[in-house]
């Protein structure tokens, strides 16, 4: 059996305190500043439970609506149609991605925007599944070749 040991001086063990403190210190900050990825692909999951933490949503982009809301129950499709794929690729825009949710259950909430330019059949759809949002779009469905894009910032659109 062997035993090793050394001398310290208290000069070494404060070098190395202090050394291992900053390292935890710069490890803290890195995390607290660069939030896990969540389910929803954002660095922070947006929870939409209630109506009104929907219509804050809405408001931190600039729009405003009526604050009427409609509803609908949806089932994510297992397997993509070219519709669902490129709906997909603007909700990637957003850093959503329903890929995570095929074949999952999910809610449409649809309010009527009325402060889209001179637009007054622009809607805003947020899709939530487990209280948090997953999906958000904009969009004219009277429009004769009707439009979708992405939530942007109103006046950036």
């Amino acid at each position: 059996m062997q035993v090793f040991t050394f001398k310290a001086n208290i000069k070494a063990i404060a070098g190395v305190t202090v050394s291992l403190l900053i390292l935890c210190l710069a490890v803290f900050f890195f995390v607290s500043n660069h939030p896990a990825e969540s389910a929803s692909g954002k660095a922070k999951e947006l929870h939409c439970k209630t109506s009104g933490q929907r219509l804050a949503y809405l408001k931190e982009f600039g729009w405003e609506t009526d604050g009427n809301e409609a509803s609908k129950e949806i089932t994510i499709p297992e397997t993509f149609n070219e519709v669902y794929k490129n709906y997909n690729s603007i909700q990637r825009q957003q850093g959503f991605d329903l890929e995570k949710y095929k074949g999952k259950k999910a809610v449409i909430y649809t309010y009527k925007i009325t402060n889209y330019k001179n637009n007054k059949n622009v809607i805003a759809d947020l899709i939530v599944s487990g209280g948090t949002l997953i999906g958000a779009d904009l969009c004219d469905p009277a429009a004769e070749n009707g439009f979708l894009t992405e939530l942007t910032k109103n006046g950036k659109t």
